[in-house]
This record gives structure tokens, sequence and C-alpha cells, in this order.
């Protein structure tokens, strides 16, 4: 009697690209339009924040680790912590933990500079690899540079209302471009097809054939 040969199965998991973009778009929407004061408030930006900003990506994250994307899975991972640590940075400032933490002897916004200028080495690196996705993905971390550029400056106080100006807009654009990358994620994937066009690679640090 003959033995069977062994049944390969392939799991193909989707594209958590469009997941993670909306999560970016819709926070840096909510989040934007309370720096360009068209909101007030951080009450309702907090949610946005947690849900969107940090667990949709943290979803894409994952997923992307499963399909061995190292670039989107590390982009994805790290503004999805980003935004946890901005929930908790807005809630301490709120009160949430108590009036000990949000004392201002015990708040300095210096420190968020830190954190927003490592970001923005980090978010240089990943426009490099992004010069190479293409030309959405190279739009949207252009302006995440300019966020983190308006942020850094902010909170260190150089020319802070301009550079808080910068980021509010750059923001605003993050959350319009992420949600063009959406629609052209999801409808092209489905169509099968560009339906929605996102711009070759740019080719400039692809290896030369000889």
């Amino acid at each position: 009697m003959q033995k069977e040969s062994p049944t390969t199965v392939k799991i193909t998991n989707a594209d958590p690209s469009a997941m993670g973009l909306f999560g970016l778009a819709i926070v840096t929407l909510v989040a934007s339009s309370q720096k360009l004061e068209i909101t007030h408030g951080l009450s309702l930006i907090i949610p946005w924040a947690v849900f969107l900003g940090a667990f949709a990506q943290l979803f894409a994250c994952i997923q992307d680790s499963k399909r061995n994307n190292t670039f989107g899975s590390t982009a994805f991972g790290a503004y999805a912590f980003f935004w946890f640590g901005m929930a908790a940075s807005w809630m301490i400032k709120m009160g949430v933990f108590g009036t000990v933490l949000a004392a201002a002897a015990n708040v300095d916004g210096k420190q968020l500079g830190f954190a927003f200028a490592g970001y923005l080495v980090f978010t240089l690196f990943m426009t490099i690899g992004a010069v190479e996705a293409n030309k959405v993905l190279l739009i949207i971390f252009c302006l995440i540079d300019l966020l983190f550029l308006g942020l850094t400056m902010d909170a260190f106080g150089f020319a802070a209302e301009q550079f808080h100006t910068l980021a509010a807009y750059a923001e605003m654009a993050i959350g319009i471009v992420s949600l063009y990358g959406t629609g052209a994620s999801v409808l092209n994937a489905h169509f099968g097809y560009s339906f929605l066009p996102i711009g070759k690679p740019c080719g400039i640090f692809t290896p030369k054939t000889k």
C-alpha cells in the first residue's frame, strides 16, 4: 500500500496596509483639528489615538510581520507605540492618573521633545526606504518628517508658534494622503489592477544590473 503524499496548505494573509493607513489617517485628522484650533480639548482625541492610531497600526504591524515585511511591520509598530505614548501623555497632563503626575513641577515638555527628535531620525530612515516603495507612501513619510520636525522644535521652544503651525498642517496633510492610500490599497487589491495610482518606486537605490 502506497503512502499518501503530504498535503501542503498555503495560508495567505491579506495586505494590512489599508488598515494601518486608515488608522493613521483618522488619528491625524482628529489630532490636527485640535492643533489648527478647529476643535479644542484632548478628551475626544484620546480614544482615536488609542484605537485607530495605536491598535489599528499595531494590528497592521503584526500582520506585516507574518508576511515577512520588515519595513511595514517596523513602521506600523513604531507609530502604533507613538500613539500609545501620546495618549498616555495627554492623560497624565489632564490629571487622569492623579494630580502629582500632572503637577507642573513634574511635567517637562522638553522630554517629549527628545522623543519627537528620536522619531524624526527614525522617520528619516524610513523615508529612505519609502523611496523604493511607491510615491504615495513617500509623500506620507515626507509629511511625517515635517510633522516631527515641527513637534520637536515646538517642544524645545525654537520658533514654537511657526513650528507648531508647520506640524499642524503637515499632520492634516498626512490624514488626507493616508485616506487616499487606504482607498488605493483596498480598491487596487479588490479590482486586481491599478484603480487608483500610487506611483512607481523611484529606483534611486535599486541595484543596477550589469
